[in-house]
């Protein structure tokens, strides 16, 4: 049929379309007000071929005789990654209103991508974890130099994205990948400068902890560098009362050279307060803080030009109903 992609790209595409549809927020309120008794981790498919139905029939050529049962088969064969199609992700993409990066997202996975991974479903590793990630793994055979973080927060409260700038260091011959080691409620990871692709299936190698391995752009001799970028995106439920989701930290387990951490807030939700923090630990309670100003752009900045073995970053607070009517 034409405009149908390789199976492998149907799968990653839907595999991503039904992470956004489960990602709490707008698009997973869309479909989840029509039911009755929406399930966590379940999407019905009725709903959604309802939320796309009436924007068929409310577009600019409406199509007034399209019902939610005509087409509940086909949402089902694009959710299931049988039979996904640019047309069939356009229809999704407009009837809940993806945005550009979303969308973008879905037209490169479905061509096949391999500089996108799709980690929907799955519960990613903590910062606690990672030292027994790396038992498992073996020994590094790289270290980082820098770490450049931007955190962008979104109108709604939830961190969205994150994308990340890492100088790391060959620390024996031939390194030609590196471990990737994925972050709490991670929804997609993206490789993009000094990395060629993501290699291998996304691998459970304990109860919270999932890795795959990076590719990079090429092969490192003993003491060369690379710079590496990293796009996140994120699916955190959105309770404000669960410290991970207000706070952006780095663990730093040996020595780093210039750590620079950037977090911006949409204009629309600011926080009210912001602190620079370090934390006694990834499983310790706060030990020193700073509050911190926003600048005109509406971000917490801190630049560390040496740091070691050490848990810092941000963290804030939202203003309380309550608090406003003081």
């Amino acid at each position: 049929m034409a405009g149908i992609a390789h199976p492998t790209g149907q799968r990653a595409a839907a595999e991503y379309l039904r992470g956004l549809l489960l990602k709490p927020g707008r698009y997973r309120d869309a479909w989840a007000e029509r039911v009755e008794r929406p399930r966590d981790g379940v999407i019905n498919q009725l709903a959604v071929a309802e939320v796309i139905a009436e924007h068929l029939r409310a577009g600019k050529t409406p199509n007034v005789g399209v019902h939610s049962y005509q087409i509940k088969e086909s949402v089902a064969q694009v959710l299931s990654g049988r039979l996904v199609s640019r047309a069939s992700l356009a229809q999704f993409s407009a009837a809940f209103g993806f945005s550009e990066d979303e969308i973008r997202r879905l037209w490169r996975l479905l061509d096949g991508s391999t500089s996108i991974g799709v980690l929907a479903g799955s519960h990613a590793v903590r910062l606690q974890a990672e030292q027994e990630v790396r038992q498992v793994l073996g020994p590094m055979r790289h270290q980082t130099l820098t770490l450049h973080d931007h955190v962008w927060v979104a109108g709604d409260g939830r961190i969205d994205r994150v994308r990340l700038l890492q100088v790391i260091e060959a620390t024996a011959r031939g390194v030609d990948q590196i471990p990737f080691v994925c972050d709490t409620s991670v929804l997609t990871v993206e490789v993009g400068q000094g990395c060629k692709e993501l290699v291998g299936p996304l691998r459970r190698v304990r109860e919270d902890a999932f890795v795959t391995e990076i590719l990079l752009a090429r092969t490192l001799d003993l003491g060369e560098t690379i710079t590496l970028e990293y796009w996140l995106t994120y699916q955190y439920p959105g309770d404000f009362s669960d410290p991970e989701e207000c706070r952006q930290r780095h663990a730093v387990l040996r020595n780093l050279e210039n750590f620079d951490m950037r977090v911006e807030f949409h204009p629309d939700r600011l926080p009210a307060r912001v602190w620079w923090a370090r934390w006694d630990g990834v499983e310790g309670d706060v030990v020193e803080e700073q509050e911190v100003t926003l600048d005109s752009q509406h971000a917490a900045h801190r630049y560390m030009r040496s740091i070691s073995k050490a848990v810092v970053g941000f963290r804030w607070e939202w203003d309380l109903p309550n608090r406003r009517a003081l």
